[in-house]
């Protein structure tokens, strides 16, 4: 097929001045795929982690960024069945949405509803996929009880927050105190993390400890939040900003994992990229409660 479509490529590791703009063929779907013509994509503090050439669970450099996409169909594969041309339709892609056009397979895909705009399709995707699956899937958290939520101004903080409030549980944000009346107006009591250890903090308020911690902080935070949760807690790691090399987030995992049982607590991790491959046609069919909530919302804080 002729003619060429733009992409952001990652070419080397560094700061945003390594993203360089190319020129790249336009390729048809092949069988079971679509190609979608980008509409929308989100930017996060992941795609800044795959910069530096630390994430885990990017492929190798170069490549695409993009984690999260909305587009309109643009051609269809052979035996796809459910997509018309035309239609627009989001994705949790981990990669490959900085570009005017992307090829995936089908299942990745779900459609938009009437009433949500490309943007907040697209902004809703991983920030409300991670949030949901760790409440319910991983934490499995019960009515009734607490949490914490560290980073919790950030995009997967505020949905967080958010789906803790829907599900009846007490919880705390840690943020910066420029950012606490938006954590209050989320239904959480906001703890300023610049006024001490995390731990200490939080068990000023409740000494026995929370239920559930959900940590995006990672690094030497981990311990903090381990720290935070009473005996039998949960902590569910799921961010790297404070764990910057590959060395600090293997030391950040094995605090996870083991050092959490050493001080009889549960520690778990939870990465997107579980929504992927074998998994992601399950994870697909919860988003679109996520856009029932966007109707109702009609915002994303």
């Amino acid at each position: 097929m002729a003619g060429t479509y733009r992409a952001v490529m990652l070419t080397k590791k560094g700061g945003p001045e390594v993203l360089q703009v190319v020129e790249l063929p336009i390729e048809p779907p092949g069988p079971g795929q679509l190609r979608v013509r980008v509409r929308a994509a989100g930017v996060g503090s992941t795609d800044l982690i795959m910069l530096t050439g630390s994430y885990l669970y990017a492929p190798k450099i170069p490549f695409v960024p993009g984690y999260e996409v909305a587009g309109v169909i643009d051609a269809i594969g052979a035996g796809v069945t459910g997509f018309e041309i035309g239609e627009r339709v989001a994705a949790l892609t981990v990669y490959g949405s900085f570009a005017e056009l992307l090829i995936r397979e089908a299942e990745h895909f779900l459609p938009i509803p009437e009433g949500v705009s490309d943007r907040d399709a697209a902004a809703v995707i991983l920030n409300y996929v991670t949030a949901w699956q760790m409440i319910h899937r991983v934490a499995k958290v019960q009515r009734g009880r607490t949490a914490l939520v560290t980073g919790a101004a950030g995009g997967v903080g505020t949905a967080t927050l958010q789906l803790l409030q829907l599900a009846g549980v007490k919880t705390y944000g840690a943020a910066s105190a420029p950012k606490h009346e938006l954590l209050r107006s989320l239904g959480a009591v906001p703890i300023d993390y610049r006024t001490g250890s995390i731990d200490r903090l939080m068990r000023a308020m409740e000494p026995a400890g929370v239920d559930y911690a959900f940590d995006a902080v990672g690094g030497a935070n981990t311990s903090r939040c381990i720290g935070a949760l009473r005996r039998g807690g949960t902590l569910v790691g799921f961010g790297f900003m404070g764990a910057s090399t590959k060395l600090s987030q293997l030391a950040m995992f094995a605090n996870i994992f083991v050092g959490a049982r050493l001080r009889r607590r549960v520690g778990t991790f939870y990465g997107t990229r579980c929504c992927t491959g074998r998994t992601h046609g399950r994870c697909a069919r919860i988003c679109p409660r996520f856009s029932r909530y966007l109707r109702q919302r009609r915002s994303i804080p």
